[in-house]
């Protein structure tokens, strides 16, 4: 484009925005609109005339404000690529056009603005002063899962004496809730379970049903907290009426040697606890591995400041977003209500977002410094793992991952590994302990 490169000036807004003027000559102009017309021309029905054959002004009268769009369109699609190709810009985004119009006899000009990827040189990354956790398992670690496993095997029995309702009873219950005197749909059920004690209900309702037997009925005003999500009745004081109707608690198994019968694959007690401290290790060390990543990318991003494209920062936001929004579907909560809340995250998310685009970029390019890569061998033995984690066959994920173009995600997400490896092992690393868990251990 050595014709068309003078034409353009570039103009820097920040490191990562730059706005490209153009000043195209009425001649240049002229002669893409009269190739336009030609075109128009040839398909154009005006009648009394025949496809082909109709005068010039006939069809400015007819088709102006067609042929000057997609003149227009022409000259900045093409005068706007082949600058980004000589000026070697690397656009990330669709450009922001301004434009006036093509004006009889005069210059054609229009403007570009878009984001470019920065230019990022990492700095200070070699010899990174680090702390990382030991990992440390307690018996009291083990307990508490042990808890929670039994937690799981509980059963619920009926109340057999007598009695009112107290806390950590589970209740049974039909109540519907009357504002100003009338009914609301939204505030009635019945054979609601309750475990009271949860404090999942409103403050106060809980509180009041307790000492009720089963039988027994009550009205029970409670006032909605002031931020209470559904607006009408936010503030408001509302009146149920409570039915008991059944009271039940839960019965937790022993942790016996009869209880490791629930499990196929475990001959005593002790194979189960020692599975389970096993498992508790590896969520440690995860736990552990992450925040050290985490460690590592504050770091950098201390050591590197520069700007990021704020199309970039969008993206991972919904990113954010999106994966908020299917752990809320995967709870069982409403995909309309899911969408609704993660998108009142967008404006909390961003500067998290920031700091992982900024980080994203700043692994990218220590990888090309220090020569890491990425070989298809090590690519597919991660679809694999995949494929076993999920029990599915690796060609068919295998298939899904390069229809839905997710295999440089992979590629990419093996490179950061690297990369943090290669950070871990350049870095100062003290490894400290945690200390309340090794209190616990001493028995102290």
């Amino acid at each position: 484009m050595s014709d068309n490169s003078s034409a353009v000036k570039i103009e820097d807004i920040s490191t990562v925005k730059k706005k490209l003027s153009f000043d195209i000559p009425w001649a240049e102009v002229k002669n893409e609109l009269d190739s336009v017309y030609r075109k128009v021309g040839k398909k154009a029905k005006v009648k009394g005339f025949r496809p082909g054959r109709i005068p010039r002004e006939i069809l400015e009268a007819h088709y102006r404000e067609e042929a000057e769009e997609e003149t227009v369109s022409n000259l900045v699609n093409r005068y706007y690529w082949e600058a980004l190709q000589e000026k070697a810009i690397p656009a990330v985004m669709q450009p922001e056009i301004e434009q006036k119009g093509i004006e009889t006899e005069k210059n054609f000009a229009f403007s570009a603005t878009v984001e470019v990827e920065p230019t990022v040189e990492p700095r200070d990354y070699i010899g990174l002063e680090l702390e990382k956790e030991e990992p440390v398992v307690t018996e009291e670690d083990l307990e508490a899962r042990v808890q929670e496993i039994r937690q799981m095997f509980a059963t619920m029995e009926e109340v057999g004496e007598d009695r009112g309702v107290i806390e950590g009873d589970f209740v049974t219950l039909d109540f519907a809730g009357t504002l100003n005197g009338e009914p609301l749909k939204e505030l009635k059920a019945d054979n609601h379970l309750l475990e009271i004690g949860s404090k999942t209900f409103i403050p106060g309702f809980e509180e009041q049903i307790t000492g009720m037997r089963k039988g027994d009925t009550k009205s029970v005003a409670v006032r909605f907290p002031e931020d209470y999500h559904a607006a009408h009745l936010a503030g408001k004081e509302v009146e149920f009426a409570v039915s008991i109707k059944g009271i039940r608690v839960k019965k937790l198994p022993e942790i016996d040697e009869e209880f490791v019968k629930n499990f196929e694959r475990y001959q005593s007690l002790e194979a189960l606890k020692e599975d389970l401290r096993k498992d508790l290790e590896e969520a440690e060390r995860h736990k552990i591995s992450t925040a050290f990543e985490k460690q590592i990318s504050d770091r950098l991003l201390e050591k590197n400041a520069f700007e990021v494209p704020e199309s970039f920062v969008e993206r991972q936001i919904y990113y954010m977003m999106s994966d908020m929004q299917r752990q809320m579907v995967s709870r069982g909560m409403d995909p309309k209500k899911a969408a609704e809340l993660s998108f009142r995250m967008h404006d909390r998310f961003r500067e998290d977002a920031v700091k992982i685009v900024k980080t994203m970029l700043l692994l990218k390019e220590i990888a090309g410094k220090e020569g890491l890569t990425v070989g298809d061998d090590e690519v597919d033995r991660q679809i694999r793992e995949i494929a076993a984690q999920r029990s599915q066959d690796y060609e068919a994920l295998k298939k899904s991952l390069e229809k839905d173009d997710l295999v440089d995600n992979i590629r990419s997400e093996i490179l950061n590994r690297k990369t943090y490896e290669f950070l871990e092992a350049k870095a100062k690393v003290t490894v400290v302990k945690n200390e309340k868990k090794n209190m616990l251990e001493e028995g102290k």
